[in-house]
Parts: structure tokens; C-alpha cells; sequence
């Protein structure tokens, strides 16, 4: 059977066997996801567990874009900071393989940079040309000047007064938390045994070496023994918290900021352009981005203390509003915002460092005298270079021997398969899909949105909500094989209503947890934990 088919229970099974594996992961985030998937292909026995769900905390709470990092560039030449600079080239030369090994899953995305002062022109003009020479041949388009009439054709809200141009960029888009879970469905392919809601608990000891950790399944409170050769601590921002189950006393190694999002309708971006503002007030970046048929605008960078499921404050929401509403014709409320969110970014830490956002995004790998192998920092678009490093090091440190080298910069993961016309062709023609259900389930499935579309076929092709392209196939399809838990994670990263629209959440959360129940065999007492989950996470911080 495909270890993507694998029952939960038998995956768990498999994990209380008694032979050792070579690595176990903690963490299933980007990094930890990415890792058990490099390690997978190489041929070594992996298992990774994660105490939520797969990037319930920072993975499925970014701004959704593959890039190499403007900002980063920008300090990499005021302070000839080579750190921020192979960030940079990193990012890009990686921002090139993502969007190939996942075409369903990530795009390229046209950005304008609006620009009010005729001395910003040359400077703003000349950095996104260095970014483009960075990129190379992965370069996804060229940057150019574009005229106060062009600009405002292509985002026809920006404020006309005081205009002078634009630049036109590109970067990439993505879907996150999809992202996340497709790489630990691709490394279950690979042969990795890969579990959400198993925390782990305590690391184990035979003198001064780790052997293993106890594990706990979060619905029952079973513990078991899982023993390795290795462990490595990708926990994002709570790697400090594992380092302290290894050494007591170990000195932090990360700092937090937090960083909101909100949602705002259609109306506020055109559908295939965005909008990047390089310096608001007090030096941030500002994006304005169409997402899933909305708004998506962010972010905030603010020193932040370390916790599970962070909630966005007022202040901060008010803060994104007033500057949309700097650059916007049009005038945005609180009452527009349809979802907010919260996310942390864990960075490594620099006493010399003023603010959070100068701290570096770059990541470091740490090994403890017992052998607790930590990797800390780093961002999305680097997940593949990062996993590769820690795999890598993994090997020297704990004496393993993979049967190939890391292969992943041409692995294709799993729905990256077939082209989209033809796939949404058949989706349309054979499974009678409207336009908007065909895209929808192409860019989350890819190549096996028509099994998704089967399961529609025999009963379950209601959408959730009539406002958007989310139908109950999708719910049981998440419990049968994307391990869907509890309902929130269907809600908010199998699909991404939560995030985009908490009012309709709301409205389907009960044919969610109807589905959900049918599938998974909750009782009536587990059905109304379920619901009252939902709501908390909804009202509390997602």
C-alpha cells in the first residue's frame, strides 16, 4: 500500500517498532517537512512527527511569496552585508526549483512598486535590476520602468496624487500550508513515516548521547519509545524549547517577531498584479497581493514572546489599515477585513542587532555535545537549501549512509504531474466542473485534483460556502488522505477559508464536522470538542 494511503494507526504502528530509525524529525513545518523528504529520497529510514498539524503555526502564516528578498537585497549593498546577500541569490536560485517541482502549487507574479518622488526612481529601478542579474536563469521575467498611466492601469486603487512612475517586477506566489503537506505526502512516498498530532514529549539518553525521544499521540495521551540514530530539532520558533528537553540550561538561540496579515474582497487588487510598497513609515515593506480571489496585505515586524497560535492585535491591524489607505483611492475599514492572522518568525539571534527586522533570516545549524542537531532561522522560499544542509550535516555527524546524494533540486512533488489546461479540461468536461472549481482544484491537487473530482461525482460536489470554490469532496478527501486531523485543519490549511473568509468558515464549519465525523468515527463527545475547536481557533488566533 502507498505510504500515502497508510491508515494513521498503522503509521503509528510502524513507529513503535523496536529497530532504531536513522533520523527522527521533529517539527513538521517547511524545514521539518523538507528535511524528512531530502533524508527520505536518499534512501534513509526517516519518521518525523509533529505535535499539531503540519504548518498549523509559522509555515501556513507567511505572505505567500517565493522570493529572493528585496529588503535583504537592500541591506546586503548599504552595508556590504554578504550574510543578507547570499540570502538573497539563495532565494532566488531557489525560488527557480520550487516553482518548478510544484507548478499547481506556486506561479509567477507581477509586483508594481509605486513610486512619488522622482529621486526614488533611478535607486528603486537599479536595485530590482541587481535582483534580476542575481537570478540569472531562473530569472521569471524582466524588471522594467513603467509610466504614471501604466502604473495606475495595472492597479487602478493606487493613489494618483503625487505619482511619478512605477517598476514593474516579479516574484512568486505560492499556497504554503498546501505546500507543507505535499511535502510530507511526497515523503511518505519516499518512504518516510510522517505523522501530525504526536508531540514529543522527552529525549532519550544512553550515557551522554540522544537515542531516542518518547513520543505522545495527542488524542489518546499514549506514549511510546521511538528510537534513532539521529534527531534533528525543526521546530521554527520553538526549537529553543527542545534544546532545553536536551540541556536544561542551554542559552536561547532564536528571538521571535510577529508578523499579521489581512484579507480584504476582490475589489482591493487586481487579480494578477501586486502591489509592493519598499518603505512605509518606520522602513517596513508593504504588499498588497491578489490571493484566492481576495486581498491579501501584509506585514508587520514587531519583537514578539514565543507561543502557540498568536493573535493579531488591533493596533497592528489598524497599522496595515492606515497605510493601505496612504496608497489606496479608496477607503478601507475595519469593517473590510474579512480574516486577519498572526504568524512568528523565528530569527537567529544578534545582540548587535537594533530591531527585529535586521536580524538575519539566514539559518544556522547547531549540534549539541549529546547530539541534538538544531536547525534555526531561514524562510520559505529556502526550505529545499536548508533541508539539503541539514540532511548533509545529519550524515557527517551521525554516521549514516544514505544509498544517493540529496536529489531533490529535480524532484517533483506529488501532483506536479500533466498540464494544467489539460487537467482543468478534464475536470470541466468529464466531471462537469464549473471554471472556478476546475482552477480551484487544479492548484491544490494538481495531476490528482480528478480524484478529488470522483468523490464529487458521487455526492459530495456541494460547495461549502455559495461564495467560494470549496466543495465537501475536498473534507473527506482530507480526512481519507492528506491526514486531516481535526476539523480546523481542513479549514484552515487543507483549504484556506479560514484564512481568506471567517465568517463563512463559520457557515461550514457544521457540514465540515458532519463529513469529518462520518469519516473518522467521532462520537458525539469528540464531535462537540471538534466544534468547539473551531470556534476558539476562529475567534482566538487560527
Amino acid at each position: 500500500m502507498p505510504r500515502t494511503s497508510m491508515p494513521r494507526a498503522d503509521i503509528l504502528a510502524e513507529l513503535r517498532q523496536d529497530e532504531p530509525f536513522d533520523l527522527l524529525i521533529i517539527g513538521g513545518g517547511a524545514t521539518g517537512c523538507g528535511i524528512a523528504l531530502d533524508a527520505a529520497n536518499r534512501g534513509l529510514k526517516v519518521a518525523l512527527v509533529e505535535k499539531q498539524d503540519f504548518a498549523e503555526g509559522t509555515s501556513s502564516r507567511s505572505t505567500k511569496l517565493v522570493h529572493g528578498g528585496v529588503r535583504y537585497l537592500e541591506m546586503a549593498v548599504k552595508h556590504l552585508d554578504r550574510v543578507q546577500y547570499n540570502l538573497v541569490r539563495d532565494g532566488l536560485h531557489e525560488r527557480g526549483i520550487l516553482l518548478n517541482n510544484a507548478p499547481h502549487l506556486a506561479c509567477r507574479l507581477p509586483l508594481v512598486t509605486p513610486l512619488y518622488r522622482w529621486l526614488d526612481i533611478p535607486y528603486i529601478y537599479a536595485g530590482l535590476k541587481l535582483y534580476d542579474l542575481l537570478a540569472g536563469k531562473r530569472g521569471l521575467g524582466r524588471s522594467r520602468l513603467l509610466s504614471r498611466r501604466e502604473a495606475l492601469r495595472r492597479f487602478p486603487l493606487l493613489r494618483a496624487e503625487g505619482l511619478k512612475a512605477g517598476v514593474l517586477y516579479y516574484d512568486g506566489q505560492f499556497n504554503d500550508a498546501r505546500m507543507a503537506l505535499t511535502l510530507a505526502m511526497t515523503a511518505r512516498e519516499q518512504g518516510a513515516l510522517v505523522v501530525n498530532d504526536v508531540a514529543a514529549v522527552e529525549l532519550l539518553k544512553e550515557g551522554r548521547r540522544l537515542v531516542g525521544a518518547t513520543l505522545e499521540e495527542q488524542q489518546t495521551g499514549e506514549r511510546f519509545t521511538l528510537r534513532a540514530r539521529g534527531i534533528i530539532n525543526a521546530t521554527g520558533p520553538f526549537v529553543d524549547s527542545i534544546r532545553r528537553f536536551d540541556a536544561p540550561n542551554a542559552e536561547p538561540i532564536l528571538e521571535a517577531s510577529s508578523g499579521i496579515h489581512i484579507v480584504l474582497d476582490e475589489r482591493f487588487a487586481p487579480p494578477d498584479t501586486g502591489l509592493m510598497i519598499p518603505k512605509t513609515e518606520d522602513g517596513r515593506v508593504l504588499f498588497v497581493l491578489p490571493w484566492e480571489g481576495h486581498a491579501l496585505i501584509g506585514t508587520t515586524d514587531e519583537p514578539a514572546e514565543v507561543r502557540e497560535h498568536p493573535r493579531p492585535l488591533e493596533e497592528e491591524i489598524a497599522y496595515l489599515l492606515r497605510h493601505v489607505g496612504r496608497y489606496f483611492n479608496l477607503q478601507v475599514t475595519l469593517g473590510d477585513v474579512k480574516s486577519a492572522w498572526c504568524g512568528l518568525r523565528p530569527l537567529v539571534r544578534d545582540p548587535k542587532a537594533s530591531d527585529t527586522a535586521r536580524l538575519a533570516r539566514d539559518h544556522v545549524i547547531e549540534v549539541s555535545s549529546s547530539g541534538l542537531l538544531t536547525i534555526a532561522g531561514g524562510k520559505w522560499t529556502t526550505y529545499r537549501k536548508m533541508a539539503q544542509d541539514a540532511v548533509d550535516h545529519a550524515v557527517r555527524v551521525f554516521g549514516l549512509n544514505p544509498l544517493r546524494d540529496c536529489g531533490t533540486e529535480q524532484l517533483p512533488l506529488i501532483g506536479a504531474g500533466g498540464e494544467r489546461q489539460v487537467i482543468e479540461a478534464e475536470l470541466r468536461e468529464e466531471f462537469g466542473l464549473s471554471t472556478d472549481l476546475s482552477g480551484h482544484l487544479y492548484h491544490a491537487y494538481g495531476d490528482r485534483a480528478p480524484d478529488v473530482a470522483r468523490l464529487a461525482a458521487g455526492g459530495l460536489a456541494a460547495r461549502l460556502d455559495a461564495n467560494h470554490p470549496f466543495i465537501e469532496a475536498e473534507v473527506v478527501y482530507a480526512a481519507r488522505f492528506e491526514m486531516a486531523v481535526h476539523a480546523v485543519d481542513v479549514l484552515a490549511r487543507r483549504l484556506p477559508l479560514a484564512l481568506l473568509d471567517r465568517d463563512a468558515a463559520r457557515r461550514a464549519a457544521s457540514r465540515v464536522l458532519e463529513l469529518l465525523a462520518g469519516e473518522l468515527g467521532w462520537d458525539a463527545e469528540r464531535h462537540s470538542r471538534e466544534a468547539a475547536l473551531v470556534e476558539e481557533r476562529l475567534r482566538e488566533g487560527l
